[in-house]
Order: C-alpha cells, then structure tokens, then sequence
C-alpha cells in the first residue's frame, strides 16, 4: 500500500489516496498504522476520497482505528496533498464529516474554513463548545505545568461527557498581544498532541467570548505556530472561522501487510 505522511504543527498524519474506494483496513490495522513502536506513526489516518459536486472527500480516522470528527490540523494537511496531487491549486472545496470546507492554499500556509460556531456551555469556570469536534476550554496561569495527560483524561473521561463519548481537553495560557498558548488532550489519541486544529479554533472563540482578544488571534503550539481568524460575536454567532497555518509532507512510502 502506497502512503502519505503529513504534519501541521506537529499534529501528523498517514494519507491515502483512495479515489480508487480501495480502502478495506480494519480498525485495528488502522490502530497499528499510527502506532508509533510498531508502525508508521501518527496522530490519524485520512483517506482522500471523490466526491461529487466537491473537489474531494475526507475520512479521517483517530489513532486508535475508531472513526473521528472533524480534524482541523488533518484537513488543512488534506488540502496540502491535494495541491500536491494536483486536484486543487489556489483554493478547494471538500465535504468532511461536519460539512463542506473552503480552503484556500499558498507555499507557505493553508487557511482552512471551519463551520460556524453559534453557541457554548459555562461549566463552572471553564467551556465546552463544538468546532466541528467537541472541545473542552480551561484557562491556565502556567500551561507547562499542567499535566495533560493526566487532567485531560479525568475531564475526557467524566461523567459529564460519557453520554457522547468524550470530549478534547484545551487548557490555555493568555500570552497578551493578541496570543496564546494551547496545549491539548485529543480524544481518540488519548494522549496530548503537539496541536489540535478544532481545539486551537475552540480556544480562540472562547478567549475572545471571555478575554475580548479580537481576531486574528495568534497561538502557540507544542507543535509551533497557528492563527485563528472569524466574523461575528457571541449574540450574532461566528461565521468565517479560518484555521490558518503551515502544513507539508514529511514522506512518502509502501508498507506491506503480513
């Protein structure tokens, strides 16, 4: 089997071109692919998909096999592989498992469009709000210290969220000058990665809900560096949410099954 390999911001994936509906692998050869001992390694697996009236479709699996929501940092790195096959030059239009997305592309950064965000929960102190995955939002003084980990899976794994699986866990330091920094917990990974697309996103709208930073709103990952532009407010919903930063492939290989 031919295959991809792509990051953006450290968040790593396997791609497959599977415009051919090839694709057959289990979930648990799914799981073994991403394994990071006895695999390729990576945060998921995307398949690259025709679909009509769109550019091309996206199915992105989790690192565990199982099938995922939206993937921010996935689908902007989908785009990037498309450019690279030629399938989309300057802008693309592809369907996902939350809906239709616009990117548009460049040598440097693809700005991805996520959906539209109309509403979030207050629990307690921190949020819950969905970006196309369903993210969890804690303000940090001192993120390094946090134990992702350990706290984000006490949060993921809570009575709370059980009824939907789960949720991804942000926990987020306020840098000033329109910046912060943010570490996440990734359902499906179970494990902090080094940058969530749909979690960055997430935290951007909740700081400027709770903080008033406006966009664009500048971040920083494990992984390196993210912004997050929109339109709207709280009262009105946000439209033109984009998602914009670096994605390139790292390489290109066949594996075979035993």
């Amino acid at each position: 089997m031919q295959f991809y390999k792509y990051q953006g911001t450290g968040n790593d994936f396997i791609i497959l071109d599977d415009r051919n509906a090839t694709f057959v692998l289990s979930q648990k050869e799914i799981a073994n692919l991403c394994h990071r001992r006895f695999g390729i390694g990576a945060d998921g697996l995307i398949l690259l998909q025709d679909a009509e009236g769109y550019d091309f479709r996206m199915v992105y699996y989790n690192s565990d096999g199982t099938v995922g929501t939206m993937c921010g940092n996935g689908g902007r790195c989908l785009v990037r592989f498309a450019n690279d096959l030629g399938i989309a030059e300057k802008k693309t239009n592809f369907i996902a498992v939350d809906g239709p997305h616009l990117a548009y592309i460049d040598s440097e950064k693809i700005a991805l469009q996520m959906q539209d965000v109309s509403e979030f929960i207050n629990i307690n102190k921190d949020f819950y709000i969905h970006t196309g995955s369903p993210h969890y939002v804690q303000f940090c003084q001192n993120v390094d210290s946090v134990e992702i980990k350990k706290q984000g899976a006490q949060i993921r794994y809570s009575n709370e969220f059980a009824h939907q699986n789960g949720t991804n866990v942000n926990f987020v330091e306020l840098l000033g000058n329109q910046g912060i920094f943010v570490r996440t917990y990734e359902r499906g990974v179970e494990d902090e990665t080094y940058s969530c697309g749909t979690g960055v996103t997430a935290a951007a709208l909740i700081t400027h809900i709770q903080e008033g930073y406006q966009s664009p709103i500048k971040i920083e990952t494990l992984g390196g560096h993210l912004s997050v532009e929109f339109k709207g407010d709280l009262i009105n919903g946000f439209h033109e949410i984009f998602l914009i930063g670096p994605a390139e492939k790292v390489f290109q290989g066949e594996i075979t099954f035993r």
